[in-house]
């Protein structure tokens, strides 16, 4: 391969695109790219076959950077440790990102164990359900309108790299899951069949709400089966990732 390119100018049209990316939580939407920053992120688009478009490095990370990094595509851009830090969203800046074109659009997959996210709004939460939904074998994620945006920085981060083993589709409206051909399982705090007590189907999907106002009325109407969990500590509710991970579990142990 040819040797990264040096890129010293802050102005740069590459380097305004990437700050762009990295602190617009819908920036994506515009540009068909992601900015993916750090070793793990990196790294766990690799592992899924994926490549970037480009790899940009820190001058001192790009002597002591694995070769797998190094090597990940043509593309190579090298920047002063001062930049890298006027892109990065984090705290402490990583020493490399890579740009990466995200896949063309594709509607709902019929037949696919599924997560509906029903206008969640807290982007930790939809990351560490989506790390969930891929670790129990669930194949794609339907986000309805008014859910944190799938792709911004944030849900990528809490994501871990679940992104690039899931189907993600967004903006959906409820007639838009009308025939998923799967049963629909609505989560409730206090109606339904006790989850540990219930029979779950294999595949389906499962649809969690909005944080404060749970599952909307459509979506409720168009579901086979409510479910709830047991909480014999007497809170009210669980939060939506913690409720996610329980529900999601069950579903996979009972396969």
């Amino acid at each position: 391969m040819n040797p990264p390119s040096l890129i010293t100018s802050r102005d740069n049209p590459l380097l305004k695109r990437l700050r762009v990316l990295a602190q617009d939580s819908t920036a994506y939407r515009k540009q068909g790219q992601v900015w993916l920053e750090g070793d793990h992120l990196c790294r766990a688009l690799l592992a899924r076959g994926h490549r970037p478009a480009t790899a940009v490095f820190s001058e001192p990370y790009w002597p002591v950077a694995p070769h797998a990094l190094r090597d990940a595509c043509e593309h190579r851009v090298l920047i002063p440790e001062a930049l890298m830090a006027g892109i990065s969203g984090l705290e402490s800046p990583a020493g490399v990102g890579f740009a990466w074109d995200l896949p063309a659009a594709v509607g709902p997959q019929l037949g696919l164990a599924a997560v509906v996210l029903d206008r969640l709004q807290d982007a930790g939460n939809v990351g560490s359900i989506l790390r969930s939904a891929a670790a129990m074998g669930f194949a794609q994620v339907l986000a309805l309108k008014g859910t944190a945006a799938l792709w911004s920085p944030k849900v990528l981060r809490a994501g871990m790299g679940a992104h690039f083993a899931l189907h993600l589709v967004e903006g959906l409206a409820p007639e838009d899951l009308g025939d998923l051909g799967v049963p629909m399982l609505v989560t409730s705090s206090h109606r339904g069949d006790f989850l540990h007590q219930a029979a779950l189907p294999w595949p389906c999907a499962w649809v969690l709400g909005h944080e404060g106002q749970g599952v909307g009325a459509a979506l409720e109407a168009m579901a086979s089966q409510s479910v709830r969990i047991v909480q014999p500590g007497g809170e009210e509710s669980l939060n939506v990732a913690a409720a996610a991970a329980i529900c999601l579990h069950a579903s996979a142990a009972a396969r």
